[in-house]
């Protein structure tokens, strides 16, 4: 119903412009101006109670007056008249509504007030809604060529499609897109979602045959999950690339896009998990957006990361493989066949290693040999070609081999003719035939790392597992419910003592070092008999969560005598620290052996929930904070990557003759991390610092926990 829906506002067979104007710079002129005269295939019915016509089209003064059906109508009127004319349309029986009328919530006040009320009208009729505060909406199939919006022209067809939340950068995007030749399947301003949404339209996209590529300009992602799970959908089911510039990056860009938008921005490092997490490639400007786009959409996948290079110049053949490097890609080798092929066809001062140089004064039979013979090897996945328009280069000629040869492999082809003026001829004709363009190779190189990226994560074995698989252990879920309900009782948020939070831990399978608390001096004997020495001595209080800093911790005791003095000290020192701390005791704890320090913890993030943390401990994670960041609940799969995408990674395989750690039991703990934060939603923070891991084989052991929780779930 949701997709009919929307599908009823994309495609519809009769659409009313409310607000329509014959007056000269009007939006409501220039909308419906577009609507008449962009060919649309449906009925239009414009709408204003001051005019009995419209460019010539009989009006009429409100929407109930219409006397045929109409599927879709445009608003274009002052926000305080939305509400009733939402109302209006559910008697008229229209089933959505494109508002582009501002003034909502995105300038806080009143406008906050008038999108309560629009909120309770759309509950109540069912009139579904895009907008307010929208470009609005083009569609341009043949069929229907519908520019529903305030841009200033109908883009050319093509397969991608582009949704954003900004209507003014949308606007600029339509003119940019223009400039470069780009065309769209459908182009959405969503703007400030009072109903549809980022997620609405990717699932309508993931079915529309039309589009092949989908990009994304947001400011804010309304339910995190469900974005996760539709955009795996698109990208992984589909095949689909789905391409994200996520504005508010910086916390000052985050509070712009609040203001702008009257939406709340998640944290970055949740963004960037969900998008790891679902296939979504995340690019940082516009500019990488484009030059991504038409890589996808014009070219096939590689099926690997070797790259070949095909240059007349070697400095930009040297920046290139540079930014090829840079961004994951190899520089293929090339068979001993290829090179013989190549010496015999090239000069004796051309290189017949990648990259290819074929010399400034290259002919097209150079560029179309080095090409083919290069794209024929088995060892290339892929070819990045340069021109550099020397006085001896055949522009046009080279862009016609280069699409001639292109055509003949299923392999990607990206060019890359430098300059503007002297090869505007040239990048013209390869834009026609589908070859991507790239003023400068680098910019090639990161689009064709991006097609990588994405070729790789298409694993549907992985991503497709069931819900219930992701629960891989034996937990005792119910006790550490019960532990936290009792916690939490007449409380709406507290600290969990070390010896409390290692007893979840303990619930989920954690491997934990012996330990007990000392209520009394007079336990501390018997206490270190039990667990046996060395030990380590910890305060215990819910009112000193950072022990180290209130003298609250002694390590490597090896006798009763020195644990029995440090008893008293710490306990002495906590008062000191905070004269009303309730002191349980002094935890007691087996002193664990050496190991590699690793940190795991967890936020709960407001739209998003749970946000998994991991990375090296010690003076990696304060001073270079090298971690990694995934929402939970985790496939087996994405533990292995997070573990895997720090800097610090080849610290754990093992280094200047170290051992490596035992990696399995990393990734055991961020598993069973994963589990315990979806089980209980009151953790709302939480840390395991350090986690003390051991050579390959050897297993781990938690060292130290924090835990804070929250009655209703929220930090």
């Amino acid at each position: 119903m949701e997709v009919e829906n929307l599908d009823l506002i994309i495609n519809p067979k009769s659409i009313a412009v409310v607000g329509a104007s014959g007056r000269a710079g009007s939006l409501g002129r220039a909308i419906f101006k577009n609507l008449l005269q962009g060919d649309y295939r449906g009925i239009l019915y414009p709408v204003n109670p001051k005019s009995t016509s419209i460019m010539g089209v009989k009006s009429y003064g409100s929407l109930t007056e219409i006397p045929d059906e109409v599927d879709m109508a445009v608003l274009i009127i002052p926000a305080g008249m939305v509400p009733d004319t939402i109302e209006q349309a559910a008697l008229k029986g229209v089933k959505g509504c494109i508002i582009i009328t501002a003034g909502f919530k995105e300038i806080g006040g009143e406008g906050l007030e008038l999108d309560g009320k629009l909120q309770e009208v759309m509950k109540r009729t069912g009139v579904r809604v895009v907008g307010p505060n929208c470009l609005g909406i083009i569609n341009t199939n043949k069929d229907v060529s519908m520019n529903a919006s305030f841009g200033r022209e109908i883009p050319p067809a093509g397969n991608i499609a582009f949704v954003a939340q900004s209507g003014g950068l949308c606007a600029s995007v339509l003119d940019f897109a223009a400039g470069k030749n780009i065309g769209f399947s459908k182009f959405v301003s969503i703007g400030n979602k009072s109903d549809y949404n980022e997620v609405d339209f990717l699932r309508y996209l993931k079915d529309d045959p039309e589009t092949r590529v989908i990009l994304m300009y947001l400011e804010d992602i309304k339910d995190g999950r469900a974005f996760m799970e539709t955009a795996r959908e698109v990208t992984w089911g589909a095949g689909k690339p789905v391409i994200v510039v996520k504005a508010g990056r910086s916390a000052e860009g985050a509070r712009a896009a609040a203001s702008h938008t009257g939406s709340l921005a998640g944290s970055d490092s949740s963004y960037d998990a969900i998008f790891l997490q679902s296939g979504v490639l995340r690019v940082p400007g516009l500019d990488e957006l484009f030059n991504f786009a038409v890589a996808f959409s014009e070219q096939p996948l590689p099926r690997g990361n070797r790259v070949a290079i095909i240059t007349n110049s070697g400095g930009p053949g040297i920046m290139a493989t540079d930014s090829a490097i840079r961004h994951g890609l190899k520089l293929a080798e090339l068979s001993e066949e290829t090179k013989q092929k190549l010496l015999g066809c090239l000069p004796g001062t051309a290189s017949v290693k990648n990259p290819v140089d074929v010399i400034g004064d290259a002919n097209v039979d150079r560029y179309e040999n080095a090409i083919r013979y290069s794209l024929s090897d088995e060892n290339v996945d892929s070819a990045i070609v340069i021109v550099s328009p020397g006085a001896l280069t055949p522009i046009i000629e080279t862009a016609e081999v280069i699409a001639r040869v292109a055509k003949d492999f299923d392999k990607p082809v990206l060019a890359s003719f430098m300059g503007n003026v002297d090869v505007a001829e040239g990048v013209h004709y390869l834009e026609e035939k589908g070859i991507p363009n790239y003023p400068f190779a680098e910019s090639a190189a990161r689009a064709l790392a991006g097609m990588v990226k994405f070729q790789s994560s298409l694993k549907p074995d992985e991503v497709f597992r069931k819900k219930r698989d992701i629960r891989r252990y034996q937990a005792d879920s119910e006790r550490a419910r019960s532990i936290i309900s009792e916690k939490l009782r007449g409380k709406d948020k507290c600290s969990m003592t070390e010896k409390e939070a290692s007893e979840i831990l303990s619930c989920y399978g954690f491997p934990l070092l012996k330990s007990r608390v000392a209520g009394d001096i007079s336990q501390v004997e018997s206490i270190v008999g039990d667990i046996g020495l060395p030990v380590v001595m910890k305060i215990d209080s819910n009112d000193i969560l950072h022990k180290s800093d209130a003298g609250g911790v002694k390590i490597n005791l090896r006798t009763v005598e020195e644990a029995k003095s440090a008893y008293m000290e710490i306990v002495s020192n906590a008062k000191k620290f905070r004269a009303d701390a309730v002191i349980n005791g002094v935890l007691i704890e087996q002193m664990a052996r050496p190991g590699q320090e690793i940190i795991l913890g967890a936020t709960k993030d407001r739209i998003f929930g749970h946000i998994c943390m991991f990375g090296l401990g010690g003076i990696f994670v304060e001073a270079m904070k090298d971690v990694a960041f995934r929402l939970a609940p985790m496939w087996e799969s994405s533990a292995e990557r997070m573990i895997q995408s720090i800097r610090g990674y080849k610290i754990l395989k093992g280094v200047r003759g170290n051992p490596p750690s035992d990696m399995s039991a990393i990734k055991e703990c961020l598993l069973r991390l994963s589990e315990m934060l979806s089980d209980n939603p009151n953790i709302v923070e939480l840390d395991i610092n350090p986690l003390l891991v051991y050579p390959e084989g050897q297993g781990c052991v938690v060292a130290d926990v924090r835990i804070i929780l929250s009655k209703n779930g929220e930090k």
